[in-house]
């Protein structure tokens, strides 16, 4: 699993125009899910994400984590982290998981976000044509890719 996760002051999903997830302060996670993942990735990416600490302490430093100011996370299904682009200028997804594997896994990552304590998970709908938006805080983005956790 691939998970682009930026910090944001708010973020919203919408499709045809309406909106069908949004926070206000916390994490938009960009999740691309690969064909050999696992729900043990998926717990996994949930564990980090949650106790990632990108948050300014008292002094000004990263130190505090999502729950430390009760802040929410943005789910965005995303396919294409998961393009292979070695070879020619058109990505190729062929490691990307179809949609029989990657949904249980994308519910799994949000399901054990709230057991990692992120009381608010919203998400967008997968496999539709979404617009995100959002301010991005700092800008901080961290990329979190489970292959390197092996």
């Amino acid at each position: 699993m691939k998970a682009v996760i930026q910090r944001v002051k708010y973020a919203n999903v919408k499709v045809d125009g309406e909106i069908i997830g949004a926070i206000d302060g916390g994490f938009l996670v960009l999740l691309g899910v690969e064909e050999t993942d696992t729900e043990k990735e998926a717990e996994l990416l949930a564990r980090k994400t949650a106790n990632l600490r990108i948050f300014d302490d008292e002094e000004g430093k990263m130190n505090k984590s999502l729950g430390d100011f009760g802040y929410s996370v943005l789910v965005i299904s995303q396919f294409t982290l998961i393009a292979d682009c070695k070879k020619g200028n058109r990505p190729s997804f062929i490691r990307a998981a179809k949609p029989d594997t990657a949904i249980p896994l994308y519910e799994a990552y949000m399901e054990a976000l709230k057991e990692n304590g992120v009381e608010k998970v919203e998400s967008g709908e997968f496999g539709a044509d979404m617009k995100v938006e959002l301010l991005n805080d700092g800008p901080v983005t961290i990329i979190f890719d489970t292959d390197e956790w092996k």
